[in-house]
């Protein structure tokens, strides 16, 4: 176990500079301290090929309360049920809440690993500091979740086109309409068997729209946390999207456009620069940008292949367009725990369709990303980045 702990505990995501402090930070839960109160009435797992994203739970939960007066209580896994909340909980009037998305996946040795775990840890733990939640041991909870998934082991699809989604979350259950920071809270983590994000499957491309009247976060605020208030309110953009035939939206920002995310993804942009090299180029972490577990493994491997520029800098629209126009792009695409790797098609732009070359060139590279993470994650590749569960 302690090797475990020292390979969950890993390499740090990069660390942003705004911070509240650690003044709700007294002690934590442990994970030694878990309860577990097995399901008796287990359902029956749905066969891997018929899976969609999000909507099967398994058999059981995790929760683990906290109190201003108690402090943390005893986490407990506990048979998968509905949650019984105060009509004035904090997180349901002014969304005092906060998640994560990661992954356990079957190998091809049977074994059950996740995927650079302590990254997800590492964010929920500024999301909470953020949030004014009460802050907690990462490294305990995370074994609390090993634990969940060690539990329902049986719910990793035994397919290497699926996975188990575990969602930990955190919310605010103070029982007050008073806006203030909440002096109860709690953590739950489902986990569920998952098939491809989009419905377009696991690797085709994906059409954008690039509307700059619609923002999805700015500097100074949270877009650089998972928190639930920065995804609700992109429906009705995703929406727009679709009624003007695309399935995705890129989140342009400022009087320069400066390109930011694109639908719940990070973006990537493989092309050669001005100055003849070969580069990836995706946005900095700037307070704007979420810093993805995905995005972080990209960058990870592209410079430890050592075979292009990597850079993480601002690009707006206008650069990208004369890239395009100049026949500079050779790939754009998408990056996140739910899609992996996701290539981008066209771009809708001022009423006007850009075709993008990507899947003219391969796409070589998302091809490459893609099979790289993959072979970790389910085990054809051993990597410290993919612990083991069981």
């Amino acid at each position: 176990m302690a090797a475990l702990r020292s390979i969950l505990y890993g390499r740090f995501v990069q660390a942003l500079p705004f911070c509240f402090g650690s003044q709700r930070f007294t002690s934590s839960f442990k994970a030694a301290d878990l309860n577990i109160e097995r399901n008796t009435a287990c359902k029956p797992r749905p066969d891997p090929s018929t899976l969609v994203f999000g909507k099967q739970f398994s058999d059981h939960m995790l929760t683990i309360n906290w109190s201003e007066k108690g402090g943390w209580e005893a986490p407990q896994i506990m048979p998968f049920q509905n949650l019984s909340l105060h009509p004035a909980s904090s997180a349901l009037h002014y969304s005092i809440e906060l998640f994560e998305g990661m992954k356990a996946f079957r190998g091809v040795d049977n074994h059950i690993r996740l995927f650079r775990p302590m990254l997800n840890m590492e964010r929920m733990h500024r999301s909470a500091e953020r949030s004014c939640l009460p802050l907690f041991d990462k490294g305990e909870l995370l074994e609390c979740i090993r634990k969940l998934v060690e539990v329902d082991q049986e719910w990793v699809p035994y397919s290497q086109n699926a996975s188990l989604y575990i969602r930990p979350t955190f919310i605010g259950i103070e029982p007050s309409l008073g806006v203030s920071r909440p002096g109860k809270a709690m953590i739950f983590v489902i986990v569920g068997p998952v098939g491809p994000y989009f419905a377009t499957g696991s690797f085709n491309p994906v059409s954008l729209l690039a509307d700059p009247s619609f923002v999805r976060a700015w500097k100074g605020g949270v877009g650089a946390y998972k928190m639930g208030g920065n995804y609700g309110p992109t429906i009705a953009v995703q929406n727009e999207a679709v009624q003007r035939g695309c399935q995705q939206v890129l989140w342009l920002h400022g009087e320069q456009e400066e390109i930011t995310e694109v639908g719940t993804m990070n973006l990537f942009i493989y092309w050669t620069n001005e100055k003849g090299e070969k580069e990836l180029v995706t946005p900095p972490l700037d307070g704007i940008i979420l810093p993805g577990v995905t995005r972080q493994s990209l960058l990870d491997l592209a410079r430890s292949w050592d075979e292009f520029k990597v850079t993480e800098r601002t690009m707006n629209m206008k650069e990208l367009l004369e890239a395009l126009d100049a026949g500079r792009v050779l790939e754009v695409f998408g990056a996140g725990t739910a899609c992996v790797v996701c290539p981008v098609g066209s771009l809708l732009y001022k009423e006007k369709t850009h075709q993008i070359p990507t899947m003219q060139n391969g796409p070589d590279l998302a091809k490459r990303f893609h099979k790289e993470l993959t072979d970790i994650q389910y085990g054809r590749k051993q990597s410290d980045w993919a612990p083991l569960v069981a």
